[in-house]
């Protein structure tokens, strides 16, 4: 089924057409007068030059009229192998698409909302049969009943006319035009953008990025730079006043010589002033007892600090290079 974009917005056309795979672009009066286009031959002339194939209205009382038209257009410069002349289907419309065809050039009959209007124009010799769903819907027609009987019609009598899903108004109108075997369907970008999108994808994809990173990346290389670290005889008031400033809910205590002494936390420092008081605030941080910190080394990959992270409970880690603190890696740091 190819794949057009229904649009007017340059923006739009210029991201949709980034993509590489779509067929081209459908675009009407409405969406240039929506889109506040004064010029509209200069429009469509820089329209055609972005875009594989160009599908825009050809208009008439007359198959004449209809037919100078798309003649007038073509001598603005289109090329005639990459342009589809959109006709209102009508007993005029279906001789002009007749006329047209027979010069070779290519016609979407359009505005279809009847598999009689569809016949006359397959008997016309048109490129484009084309159902305006969303139109026909909100008009209280069965629409997708109507473009299937018209991909039937077309498949059983083994025309070269291409059924085409238009006026779409959700992804699930795309999922009928599949369903149905159109042949062609036109989609408004902020659709098409959606037609990608889904929540188990998603889910899907994080993990694979998440568990690629789990081993790939070393815990040296996921921490954040910040290293959070007093001295022994540091005050615990200006310990607190580091804890707040590395942004980290605890800080590594250091003896004289660069070891560890241990990990103070802000859940230490609850404890502490539920059981002594304020006066803790004037003690140093070295004069406390410290368990053995959960650490791991630099080099270690993220996968090895999961697991420490699963064993021990924690929420951060100690990181290490050669036994010295050199940061801290909190859970987080592993997504």
């Amino acid at each position: 089924m190819e794949l057009y974009l229904d649009s007017a917005d340059l923006k739009e056309i210029e991201n949709a057409f980034q993509l590489g795979f779509l067929a081209g672009l459908t675009t009407t009066p409405t969406f240039m007068h929506r889109e506040g286009v004064t010029d509209l031959d200069a429009m469509i002339v820089k329209l055609s030059k972005i875009v594989p194939v160009l599908q825009i209205e050809a208009l008439g009382d007359t198959a004449e009229d209809i037919l100078k038209d798309a003649e007038r257009q073509l001598a603005l410069g289109l090329d005639p192998t990459k342009t589809v002349f959109k006709i209102p289907v009508s007993l005029e419309g279906v001789r002009a698409c007749k006329m047209l065809r027979d010069r070779g050039m290519m016609v979407n009959v359009h505005l279809v909302y009847t598999i009689q209007q569809a016949y006359m124009a397959l008997c016309a010799g048109a490129s484009y049969i084309c159902v305006l769903a969303g139109r026909m819907q909100d008009q209280g027609y069965d629409a997708i009943k109507l473009i299937g009987e018209c991909v039937e019609m077309v498949n059983f009598y083994g025309s070269d006319s291409k059924v085409m899903f238009s006026s779409v108004r959700n992804a699930e109108h795309v999922r009928n035009a599949i369903d149905l075997g159109c042949h062609t369907i036109t989609v408004p970008w902020k659709i098409m953008k959606t037609l990608t999108e889904n929540n188990f994808t998603a889910i899907g994809t994080q993990q694979f990025v998440e568990h690629t990173r789990l081993i790939t990346v070393s815990v040296g290389e996921a921490i954040n730079g910040i290293n959070p670290i007093v001295s022994a005889d540091t005050i615990l008031a200006d310990a607190i006043v580091k804890m707040t400033e590395y942004g980290f809910g605890c800080v590594t205590v250091v003896n004289p010589d660069g070891s560890v002494k241990g990990v103070f936390t802000d859940g230490d420092l609850r404890r502490k002033l539920s059981n002594e008081g304020r006066d803790v605030l004037s003690k140093t941080v070295g004069e406390f007892e410290y368990k053995m910190p959960v650490s791991i080394e630099a080099d270690a990959l993220l996968d090895a600090a999961a697991a420490l992270f699963k064993k021990t409970s924690v929420d951060t880690i100690l990181v290490t290079d050669g036994g010295k603190p050199i940061g801290m890696l909190d859970i987080q740091d592993l997504k």
